[in-house]
């Protein structure tokens, strides 16, 4: 998704300044170890972006138990049945289909499609012992979290789609159930954190249809 390194800066214009007043062999041993410096600068970083999702990934096996566990399968079936309700009024304190807050939304499609009792509110979902996701590596299904209200709390929460977007119970100014989108610049500001909440999913689902 992003480019996770910035293009290295030209050294031509140092070349060029060092050419006017050094002896050609210093230049050349100059470029040699500034090229070596950068060649170092840019594996360091490399190692490290590696050893973060590597950890993700033994995070991830360790919540399944080192068992394989459906997320692909129960993330489509969880945003199927999301994309269905399009629409749907919103309702404070709603948790069924004749109405959803946003996080009784939330809690009814993982009930439903992966047999998963998720908290009620959104402050309790924030903590669910799941492992944190970056931004730039988000997968459908994860849960996404906001700060909606200008405290710097969590106050709002949705579902990630995929190709930067999600699902979510908004307001009854907004038409209920909707899809928006994670770059727009209102909730690009109000973004938290993101959760793999389908990594606590029990290894047998019976999802219900």
């Amino acid at each position: 998704m992003l480019n996770r390194f910035a293009p290295l800066v030209p050294l031509a214009l140092v070349a060029l300044l060092f050419g006017c007043a050094s002896h050609p062999q210093q230049v050349a041993e100059q470029h040699n170890q500034q090229y070596k410096n950068q060649a170092k600068f840019v594996a360091a970083q490399s190692s490290t972006v590696y050893e973060e999702e590597l950890a993700t990934e033994k995070e991830l096996a360790a919540f399944a138990g080192n068992k394989p566990y459906q997320l692909p399968v129960l993330a489509d079936s969880i945003l199927e049945r999301g994309m269905s309700l399009i629409g749907t009024r919103y309702r404070f304190g709603g948790t069924s289909e004749a109405g959803f807050d946003c996080s009784g939304f939330i809690g009814y499609l993982f009930r439903e499609e992966a047999g998963m009792n998720l908290p009620r509110s959104t402050r309790e979902m924030i903590n669910v012992n799941a492992p944190l996701v970056a931004r730039n590596n988000l997968k459908p299904g994860d849960l996404l979290f906001f700060s909606t209200s200008g405290r710097g709390r969590v106050s709002h929460a949705g579902i990630y789609l995929g190709d930067n977007q999600f699902i979510h119970s908004s307001s009854r100014r907004s038409g209920g159930v909707r899809v928006d989108s994670l770059g727009d610049s209102y909730w690009s500001k109000t973004f938290i954190e993101a959760k793999r909440a389908l990594a606590m999913a029990p290894t047998t689902i019976t999802a219900s249809k």
